[in-house]
């Protein structure tokens, strides 16, 4: 039941995001870049955007000029990211479910995930594509060091009402073209 509630919501949240996409500017990485200012040096991954994703790419590339910055890699189902070094000279070939990754992957941990979305609310909630990726390697990673998660999507992306599961991992921030959203204020 809550697998095909959760279907609707993703079909709903992609129709919202498509016009925003669209409507999209240069500066929709703006706040972002100025949320990433504040942890110079600390390793981030961003994520190189798919479909009507918003694009971090420039704030990524401010970024990588102070620290490591990287993308991450699907190895396979039910398993957790990984990531692999990148900066704007990256070779990138085709990855998993569409997104590029870097043509000969250097891994590390990263400490802050820039976390793409189909739909967030106030307070932390998160709906994603349905594979688990970034909520199973959110847990992993926070077991090991505090690490910050940053939901990056366009304000039209917010609703009031997610179908969440115990699984889920919250997200501690949420960015957009229009603004940075504390989580729970």
């Amino acid at each position: 039941m809550l697998a095909q509630i959760k279907d609707a919501a993703r079909k709903a949240a992609y129709g919202r995001r498509k016009p925003l996409f669209e409507a999209a500017n240069a500066a929709q990485a703006g706040y972002l870049s100025e949320v990433l200012a504040g942890y110079r040096g600390v390793p981030l991954s961003g994520f190189m955007p798919i479909r009507t994703e918003i694009d971090p790419t420039p704030a990524m590339a401010e970024a990588g000029a102070h620290g490591p910055v990287g993308v991450p890699v699907i190895e396979a189902a039910g398993q957790p990211l990984r990531f692999a070094r990148w900066t704007p000279e990256t070779e990138m070939v085709p990855g998993a479910f569409g997104a590029v990754i870097p043509a000969a992957p250097e891994f590390f941990e990263p400490e802050i995930l820039i976390v793409p979305l189909l739909a967030f609310n106030r307070g932390g909630g998160r709906l994603g594509y349905g594979g688990g990726f970034y909520d199973r390697t959110l847990e992993m990673l926070r077991a090991k060091r505090p690490t910050l998660a940053i939901g990056f999507a366009f304000a039209g992306q917010e609703v009031d009402d997610l179908p969440l599961e115990p699984t889920d991992q919250p997200l501690d921030l949420i960015v957009t073209e229009a603004g940075v959203i504390e989580v729970g204020s």
